[in-house]
């Protein structure tokens, strides 16, 4: 291969010294300008488009990479609004840094040449989530004195998360339908773990759940509906909820006459089987979701939900990222979600009996 041009080949070819071809590239000094027109002629000629960002990163001992880490396909993740808005909010609060992301998939099943959190050349990691097998990546992690930060999962009061009021804001949605007269009710779900078993849930699989934001949105709602019918979801997606509205809108018997779901993707999906098994929202059927996002294919439906600030949530890490690098503390955060009230929850609906 031909050796690639470098900053000493550049500057002897112009007839300067290496340290005026360098200030040409850096900018850092005044170069006169004919000099500056013919060392950038020369370097154009001898294929020379700047130092090498690795040089420049072994002199600071930086790579300039974060990683972001998800316990879930990228494929999967992205189709989640609320992933891309937290993204959003992240680089955002990477910015200062000049930091390149390089997302990466938690998966212990990877090829041996994949890079890992505990292998890939990175300044600083941000979790989102953080399950019983993501904690174990954490330690490798943190063995290589890493700046972490999690967004949405607790790894360890000396590690910065940034989440939501997530039980509370679960919490007031039931009360709001509760207060509307629904007593029969069923919870749709997120993941409970990295299994993601779709269908309806015993007291032994609710007690094993390891996926933070589930556990914390289920308890929120179960303290105001003990008794609760729990369907979960392998993702938050249309498709996932339209699959578990048909569970429970499958038996008239035993269809419940509200339903709250975990996520407004969710939700999404248990409106359109219930317009599937011919019932009406809200007359017939009231949905809730989580999250506060533009849901498509809704129509004329204002969805009752928690909005939650996604990209505030990121940006803060970004800036806990920033301030570690920076060698200062960086603090947790706990975001509050607003409920917001839409047409998609009614009064509970008086029950016919079947003939």
């Amino acid at each position: 291969m031909r050796r690639r041009a470098t900053i000493a080949d550049v500057a002897r070819a112009a007839g300067v010294s290496p340290s005026t071809a360098s200030v040409v590239f850096s900018g850092k000094a005044p170069v006169a300008d004919a000099t500056r027109e013919r060392v950038l002629a020369v370097a154009a000629g001898l294929g020379y488009t700047g130092p090498d960002p690795r040089a420049a990163s072994l002199r600071r001992g930086r790579s300039g990479i974060v990683a972001v880490a998800l316990e879930e396909h990228l494929r999967t993740a992205f189709l989640d609004p609320i992933k891309t808005a937290t993204m959003d909010g992240l680089t955002d609060g990477l910015a200062e840094l000049g930091a390149g992301v390089l997302l990466l998939r938690d998966d212990p099943e990877a090829g041996s040449d994949a890079p890992t959190l505990a292998t890939a050349p990175i300044d600083a990691a941000v979790l989102i989530g953080c399950s019983g097998r993501m904690r174990e990546t954490l330690q490798a992690v943190r063995s290589r004195g890493l700046p972490v930060v999690v967004i949405e999962g607790d790894a360890g009061d000396d590690v910065p998360r940034m989440e939501l009021d997530n039980g509370e804001a679960a919490a007031q949605i039931a009360h709001h339908v509760r207060a509307l007269g629904h007593r029969d009710i069923a919870v749709v779900t997120l993941p409970f773990d990295g299994a993601k078993v779709r269908g309806d849930a015993t007291p032994e699989r609710i007690a094993s759940i390891t996926t933070p934001v589930t556990s914390a949105r289920l308890e929120g709602t179960l303290s105001v509906f003990p008794d609760a019918r729990v369907v979960s979801a392998a993702s938050s997606l249309i498709d996932e909820g339209l699959i578990a509205g048909r569970m429970l809108f499958a038996d008239p018997l035993t269809r419940p006459t509200a339903v709250i779901a975990q996520s407004d993707l969710l939700a999404a999906g248990v409106i359109r089987a219930a317009e599937e098994a011919g019932l009406r929202v809200p007359e017939d059927v009231s949905v809730a979701g989580f999250d506060g996002i533009a849901v498509d294919g809704l129509g004329e439906h204002v969805l009752t939900t928690a909005v939650q600030p996604a990209v505030e949530k990121g940006r803060a890490a970004g800036d806990a990222v920033a301030r570690m690098l920076a060698g200062e503390q960086a603090a947790s955060i706990r975001f509050t979600c607003t409920f917001r009230e839409g047409t998609t929850t009614g009064p509970a609906p008086v029950r016919q009996p079947l003939s």
